[in-house]
C-alpha cells in the first residue's frame, strides 16, 4: 500500500481516483450478447452459460431450478449455516420492516387535496453473482426488502457451477427470503433474459444486484430503454478512519476483509496518527500470509493507500470527497465523527463494528453504491422496490380558488388547451350557481 503524508487538498481528487472501472469498452461485446438473448431467448442463454460458466452441454435441460433441487439444497446446507442464515434473515427483516413507506394526504388549500402513496414494483429480477464465492448473503439482502415491499413476482438469476448446479446455500437463502423462482443463468445473458424475457425466464420491470464489469455494463445498457435498475455499481471498496487509539490488528483485518473481494477492490486508511501506520502495515503482512485468497487481496492492495492527515476532522472531509461504499470509523469520538459524514454507502461506528457485520447479519443492507456514487445514491432498501404515485382531488370550491391562477400560468406559457381545461370547468360551475 502506498503511504502518503499530509497531501494538499488540491491533490485529493487525483490521489482518490479508483482503479480503472470504465465499462464503455465492453459495450460492443455486451451488446452482442444482449441482442442474441433478445432474438433467441433460452437457446442463447443456455449457449452463453455453457460457454462462460463452462457447463457441459446437456447439463442444463431446464434453466429453472426445480422443486426437487430446492429440497435437495435444504438437506445439503449444514445446520450451523442454516442457523446463521436464520439469524441474519431475522435482523435484516427487523431493520427493513422500519422502511415501510407511510402514505400521506395534504390539503394544500381549501378544496385541494394532494396525496402520495407507494405501490410495489410488480415484477423484479435479482442478480446474485457466482464467481469465486457463493454470495448467499446477497440473496437475503435483495429478496428480503423486495418481499417486504410486496413485489408480486420475485425471480433470481445466478450462474450454475460446472455440473449445472446452484450452490445449496443460495437456494436455501432464496427460499428463506421469499424468492418465487430461481434460474441458472449468470452474466450478461442473465441481465438480458430478465430485461427482455425468454421462453423460460420472465421479463421484469426492475433488476437489482451486484456483478462484475460485464454485468454492470449490461445493466447500464438495458436501463436506457428496457428496464429499471437499482443503481450504478463498480468494484467494492472501504475507507477506514482510525486515530492513535485504534487497534492495528482490527484496522488491518478490516482492510483485508475488503481487499479479498476482488483484485479491482480498493481499500484506504485515513489517519492522523503517524505512529499507527507501521503497526498496521506489519499486521496487514502478517494476516495476509494466512489468507486463502491472498493473491486476490495482494492485487487489491497494490492500488490501495494509507493517508496521513492533520486531524480526524480532515479525514472525514477526505472521506466525504471519496464517498466510500463502506466507511469504518475506529476513533475515540467515532459518534461525533460519524455525525459529520455526508457521503458514504454504509458507516460502521467503533472498534467492535467491522464491515463484516453489515455484510452478513447486523440488519443493514450490503448492496451499496460504489465508485463515488454514494454522493447521490443510497443502498438497496425497501424503497428500491417501491414506486410512489401522487393523487389529487379538487372540489368545486377548490377549483374556484385555484383555477384562475392556473389559467394565468397556462396562458403565459402559451398552452391554451391547458387553460381551456380549467376555463370550461369554471364556466360549468358558474352555470349551476
Amino acid at each position: 500500500m502506498d503511504i502518503l503524508k499530509y497531501p494538499k487538498r488540491e491533490t485529493w481528487a487525483d490521489l482518490l481516483v479508483r482503479p480503472a472501472s470504465d465499462v464503455t469498452e465492453l459495450f460492443q461485446t455486451v451488446r452482442t450478447i444482449l441482442d442474441e438473448v433478445r432474438l433467441h431467448g433460452d437457446r442463447a442463454v443456455r449457449r452463453f452459460t455453457e460457454e462462460y460458466d463452462r457447463v457441459a452441454p446437456g447439463l442444463l435441460p431446464s434453466l429453472e431450478v426445480t422443486e426437487e433441487e430446492m429440497k435437495e439444497a435444504e438437506r445439503l446446507v449444514p445446520i450451523e449455516l442454516k442457523a446463521a442464515l436464520l439469524l441474519a434473515q431475522k435482523n435484516i427483516t427487523t431493520f427493513h420492516e422500519q422502511q415501510r413507506y407511510k402514505p400521506y394526504s395534504v390539503r394544500t388549500m381549501d378544496g385541494v387535496i394532494c396525496q402520495r402513496r407507494a405501490v410495489p414494483v410488480e415484477k423484479v429480477g435479482l442478480y446474485v453473482p457466482g464467481g469465486s464465492a457463493p454470495l448467499f448473503s446477497t440473496v437475503l439482502m435483495l429478496a428480503t426488502p423486495a418481499r417486504i415491499a410486496g413485489c408480486g413476482e420475485i425471480i433470481l438469476c445466478t450462474p450454475p457451477d460446472k455440473k449445472g448446479k446452484v450452490h445449496p446455500a443460495i437456494l436455501y437463502a432464496a427460499a428463506l427470503s421469499g424468492v418465487h423462482r430461481v434460474f441458472k443463468a449468470g452474466g450478461v445473458q442473465a441481465v438480458a433474459a430478465m430485461a427482455y424475457g425468454t421462453e423460460t425466464i420472465p421479463k421484469v420491470y426492475k433488476i437489482a444486484g451486484p456483478g462484475n464489469r460485464f454485468v454492470t455494463a449490461a445493466k447500464q445498457m438495458v436501463s436506457l430503454r428496457d428496464v429499471a435498475i437499482d443503481m450504478p455499481a463498480g468494484p467494492s471498496e472501504v475507507a477506514v478512519l482510525a486515530d492513535g487509539a485504534a487497534n492495528p490488528r482490527f484496522v488491518a483485518a478490516d482492510l483485508l476483509s475488503q481487499a479479498e473481494h476482488g483484485a479491482d477492490s480498493q481499500v484506504l486508511l485515513m489517519t492522523d496518527a503517524e505512529e499507527l501506520i507501521q503497526p498496521v502495515v506489519d499486521e496487514v503482512e502478517r494476516q495476509l500470509s494466512r489468507l486463502p485468497r491472498r493473491d486476490i487481496a495482494e492485487k487489491a492492495l497494490a492500488h490501495s493507500k494509507i493517508i496521513l492527515l492533520h486531524s480526524m476532522e480532515e479525514a472525514v472531509e477526505m472521506s466525504n470527497e471519496y464517498a466510500p461504499e463502506h466507511l469504518i470509523i475506529q476513533a475515540a469520538n467515532y459518534r461525533e465523527l460519524g455525525g459529520r459524514v455526508t457521503n458514504a454507502g454504509s458507516v460502521f461506528l467503533g472498534a467492535l463494528t467491522p464491515e463484516s457485520a453489515g455484510d452478513y447479519a447486523s440488519g443493514t443492507n450490503h448492496t451499496l453504491p460504489t465508485n463515488g456514487y454514494a454522493k447521490a445514491y443510497s443502498g438497496v432498501s425497501v424503497e428500491t422496490f417501491l414506486k410512489k404515485i401522487t393523487f389529487q382531488e379538487i372540489t368545486p370550491e377548490g377549483l374556484k380558488q385555484i383555477g384562475p391562477a392556473i389559467e394565468v400560468m397556462a396562458a403565459a406559457e402559451q398552452l391554451d388547451a391547458h387553460k381551456n381545461a380549467i376555463t370550461l370547468r369554471l364556466e360549468e360551475l358558474g352555470r349551476h350557481l
